[in-house]
């Protein structure tokens, strides 16, 4: 295959990802010209059609359907090519992607900032999401998980520390409720998860215990949960964290072993041992002594 080829297998890649020419133009950072010349070029070397087209863009065929699963792999694996080569410097500098969960940011990101001073000419990405990003296509350097880590073997697993959540409600909730117990959880009202199977221990032992009529308010992240819990909209699970810093908050009742989330370093075995990675490992490992929570 030459370069042309790859060049118009490519843009046809994109064409049926994006749907669009001038979507896939974008992309490519090329004239919406170039890549109807590819696609005519492409499928007349191949002698098949591609693509129908009509007024909302074009639609694979079954030809194109199998392009776009072999372009598919192929752009996968050259972007993972370029983070690789990226990440094989002897120095801290570059790019440093870190994907997280928003419980632990307000501990990570002043540690950032303080790795960010040690290393000038580093430029950090901080990542939140629901979704787990893709180590192995160079979607992050290093991601802090919980739970389970995951089942990949081309990723190297660390225990990180133990994060405490709690069932707390704000003090104005109290005066108007009074406090939870065993026997009048029907009684109060509560901050619930809108996920229909959560992954966190603490929100399923929520569904589990309280009735579906109390849970009066859902999110679909944790960050939500805690925001309604701070404004006295019901009882819900915090992070130890916030119990510590906020006046305002009060446990509810006492905390259950399963309500603690186990995190972990999780890399991937290409970039594990560049510099960069282990440069930014051994300083996470080394300041989670000096926050309030367990370590590994």
């Amino acid at each position: 295959m030459s370069f042309s080829d790859w060049d118009e297998i490519r843009t046809a890649y994109q064409v049926a990802r994006m749907g669009t020419v001038s979507g896939a133009a974008e992309v490519l950072g090329v004239h919406h010209a170039t890549v109807i010349r590819h696609i005519d070029s492409l499928e007349g070397r191949l002698g098949a059609k591609l693509f129908q087209r009509h007024a909302r863009g074009y639609t694979p065929t079954e030809a194109g359907q199998d392009l776009l699963s072999v372009g598919g792999r192929a752009d996968d694996q050259f972007t993972q090519l370029a983070s690789r080569i990226k990440g094989r410097g002897n120095e801290v500098t570059g790019e440093l992607l870190i994907t997280s969960l928003n419980v632990i940011a307000p501990l990570i990101v002043p540690a950032l900032g303080e790795f960010q001073e040690q290393h000038p000419d580093l430029q950090i990405q901080f990542l939140t999401d629901m979704r787990l990003y893709r180590l192995e296509y160079g979607e992050a350097h290093v991601a802090i998980r919980a739970g389970k880590p995951g089942d990949n073997q081309d990723n190297i697993v660390q225990p990180y520390c133990t994060l405490s959540t709690v069932l707390c409600a704000t003090k104005d909730y109290l005066d108007r409720f009074g406090p939870l117990t065993e026997d009048n959880i029907t009684q109060h009202r509560f901050i619930g998860s809108a996920q229909e199977n959560p992954r966190a221990p603490f929100l399923r032992w929520l569904s589990e215990v309280v009735p579906e009529e109390c849970i009066r308010f859902r999110c679909n992240d944790t960050d939500s949960m805690r925001q309604a819990v701070m404004s006295g909209m019901g009882i819900g699970f915090v992070s130890s964290l916030d119990l510590q810093t906020d006046d305002n908050l009060v446990e509810m009742l006492p905390p259950l072993e399963e309500w603690s989330v186990k995190l972990w370093l999780v890399t991937h075995m290409d970039l594990h041992r560049t510099a960069k990675v282990q440069t930014v490992l051994r300083f996470l490992k080394e300041k989670v002594a000096d926050w309030p929570v367990d370590p590994a």
